[in-house]
């Protein structure tokens, strides 16, 4: 087996649709580390698209996915199986506190489309506000409410009636042209002023927004402006949905980026690092809220499979035993810091944010215009040297920077120095 001769097969079998990043095929991966058909191994830094938060082939995650496969694999909703209870308990125990009942399914799309059922089934309303720069998904529903690109919705209408498209508050590029020393909220007093001009309130079921955008460019909100939309919200008995496919599960050095803004959604979606790789998504929500949504309202033949859940619940535990949170706080502080650095020093860098590990890190031509081809040159360059790294953004020229929490600081330093030479500065 070689690279050239598996993308080939693949080019006959799978549509084009189906996109890979990179033309390299794994063969084995343990912790930060992927070994490949040809004997290279390299440092994946795109934790499997934000998914691998614990690493590779985690010791407790695979003995607990063997023992379940060893048991019985599949229950279909036909029976209850201590496994998927267990991983809902431990679930609720790390979400923000009051959101206590859980609906599994299988990937953060089917999560997000449950949320936004729910809140339409819950406050018997019809409109969804939505954020431009979004990523939801890819089903109809959820593409509904995407806006990262707009060939993710090309060819797709009639997409879901009653959504309306507020500015996200992406400060580096504020939709408003101000600088941060002006900030007056102004993509705030948009959203509520949507509520005048397009939709009224009563009439609206929820918000739903990345608190960390990701696909969109990775950015995360800033506080103010979520404190302010939760306010909106509870004036008008709007629900608050989070989407946290991308940042939660210790992604950002919290179980999930609602925690660095004291601010509780009503509604939240968590799939990626949830089973370290198993499909396991969650919708997440108040007892009052989900103790409304009757049998029937909403279903899954293969939401919380047995052998997920185990994974879950092991990935959960092994996240808190082994102090993962602090020790991604620890990461993104020195990720961070190092990366300001290179961005000093380069002229192609414009903006370095985030934390934990979760980082954008965005590439500008000389008029300060979003370089995507600067970008791909960069991840090309850091590829060659062992390092996978993956962008996003509208323009393709954000380098997402998301280690899983396991990695070490000289498995961090040598992928910095990676990066550094990439983007033409020296250490």
């Amino acid at each position: 087996m070689n690279t050239s001769d598996v993308v080939a097969r693949a080019g006959r079998v799978f549509t084009p649709a189906l996109h890979n990043y990179w033309p390299i095929t794994v063969v084995r991966g343990e912790g930060v580390h992927v070994e490949c058909d040809d004997g290279r191994n390299y440092l994946d830094f795109s934790s499997g698209l934000a998914v691998l938060n614990i690493g590779h082939k985690p010791k407790r995650v695979v003995e607990a996915a063997r023992h379940q496969l060893e048991r019985f694999v599949h229950t279909g909703g036909v029976y209850y199986n201590e496994s998927t209870v267990t991983a809902a308990e431990e679930l609720v125990a790390i979400t923000p506190e009051g959101l206590d009942m859980v609906f599994f399914s299988n990937a953060g799309a089917e999560a997000v489309e449950g949320a936004l059922k729910l809140a339409r089934f819950v406050t018997r309303r019809q409109g969804i506000v939505c954020f431009t720069g979004a990523f939801h998904g890819r089903t109809l529903g959820a593409v509904s409410v995407t806006s990262s690109s707009a060939r993710y919705r090309s060819r797709y209408h009639p997409l879901l009636p009653s959504v309306f498209q507020v500015p996200y508050p992406y400060c580096y590029r504020c939709p408003f042209a101000k600088s941060p020393d002006q900030c007056d909220l102004s993509c705030l007093w948009f959203a509520e002023k949507t509520l005048i001009h397009h939709i009224a309130p009563d009439e609206v079921a929820a918000f739903i927004i990345e608190p960390f955008l990701g696909e969109g460019g990775y950015v995360p909100a800033p506080r103010q402006f979520l404190v302010g939309l939760r306010e909106l919200c509870d004036r008008y008995g709007i629900m608050l949905i989070f989407d946290e496919v991308q940042s939660g599960m210790g992604r950002t050095g919290s179980w999930f980026a609602a925690g660095h803004y004291g601010v509780r959604p009503d509604i939240l979606a968590v799939a990626k690092g949830i089973a370290s790789g198993f499909p396991l998504s969650a919708i997440v929500s108040r007892h009052e809220i989900m103790t409304q949504w009757p049998s029937g309202a909403h279903g899954t033949t293969f939401g919380g499979n047995p052998v997920s859940c185990a994974a879950a619940t092991a990935t959960i535990r092994t996240i808190r035993d082994d102090n993962l949170l602090e020790r991604g706080r620890r990461l993104g502080d020195r990720a961070l810091s190092r990366l300001r650095e290179i961005a000093a020093e380069s002229r192609i860098i414009g903006d370095v944010r985030g934390f934990g590990c979760m980082i954008g890190v965005e590439f500008v031509d000389e008029g300060g215009n979003p370089d995507g081809e600067g970008c791909e040159r960069v991840l090309k360059h850091c590829l060659e040297s062992g390092l996978i790294l993956i962008n996003c953004g509208t323009y393709r020229n954000v380098v997402r920077f998301i280690p899983p929490l396991v990695t070490s600081d000289d498995e961090l330093e040598r992928a910095l120095d990676i990066f550094a030479a990439a983007a033409g500065s020296p250490k």
